[in-house]
C-alpha cells in the first residue's frame, strides 16, 4: 500500500481579481461575527476573525451604498445545546457572547437570522427571504472559515445561489483551514473567491 505524504500539498485555489455583481440581485451575508468568536474575551475567540472586522466594514459600506441587501447569521443556542459537547458553551441566547460586535452591528433595513447549527440555512427562513427578494448572488463574509462559513456557502450553492466568498473577509483558525475552505467553495460548490478590494456592485 502506498504511503501517504507526511504533509499533503494544498491545491492552488482559483481567485478572481474582480467580481462585479448586480446590486439589486445581491446580498451580503455576515456569518457569526459575534463576541464569542471575535472579541478577545469570547468563549471561542479567533484572532483572525477580529482581523476581518475592518474588511467586512468596508464590504458592507460598499454594499449598502449600492443598494445590495445586508443579512446576518447569529449563532443562537439554548441551555444544554448538543453542540456544547463539541465546542463548550458559546453564543447562548440573550448573552453578551451572542451579540454581534458593535462595528458590524446591523443597521435599519438589515436582517438577522438566528441559527442553531453551522449552516445558516438550516432551520431558518434565510432561503425563503432571499428568494422573496429576488437575490441571486450571495456574498459571504464572517467566521469560522471551515465551519459556519463553509457549511453556509455549500448550502447556498446547493440551493443554486451564485456564491462569492471574500477571502480577506473571513476568519480562520489556521491557514490550512482557510485554504481547505476556499478549495471546497471553488472545487466542490462552483463558488467564486475574491478580495474585498476586488468586489464591486453595479
Amino acid at each position: 500500500m502506498p504511503r501517504l505524504p507526511d504533509r499533503p500539498e494544498v491545491p492552488e485555489v482559483p481567485t478572481e481579481a474582480s467580481v462585479r455583481l448586480d446590486a439589486e440581485r445581491s446580498a451580503v451575508l455576515v456569518v457569526d461575527m459575534q463576541h464569542d468568536f471575535v472579541h478577545e474575551d469570547g468563549a471561542l475567540y479567533g484572532p483572525d476573525a477580529a482581523r476581518a472586522v475592518p474588511v467586512i466594514e468596508a464590504v458592507l459600506r460598499r454594499a449598502r451604498s449600492a443598494g445590495a441587501r445586508v443579512m446576518y447569521s447569529q449563532d443562537w443556542h439554548g441551555d444544554d445545546d448538543p453542540e456544547f459537547v463539541i465546542w463548550g458553551e458559546h453564543a447562548k441566547a440573550g448573552s453578551w457572547g451572542a451579540e454581534i460586535v458593535a462595528p458590524l452591528a446591523p443597521q435599519q433595513g438589515d436582517e438577522v437570522f438566528r441559527k442553531l447549527r453551522y449552516d445558516a440555512f438550516y432551520g431558518t427562513a434565510l432561503d425563503h427571504r432571499l428568494r422573496t427578494l429576488g437575490v441571486r448572488h450571495l456574498v459571504i463574509v464572517g467566521t469560522v472559515a471551515n465551519i459556519c462559513v463553509l457549511h453556509t456557502a455549500g448550502s447556498a450553492a446547493l440551493r443554486h445561489y451564485d456564491v462569492v466568498v471574500v477571502d480577506d473577509g473571513i476568519g480562520a483558525l489556521t491557514d490550512f483551514d482557510r485554504a481547505a475552505t476556499l478549495r471546497q467553495v471553488t472545487f466542490l460548490y462552483g463558488g467564486r473567491v475574491t478580495s474585498a478590494d476586488g468586489l464591486a456592485f453595479a
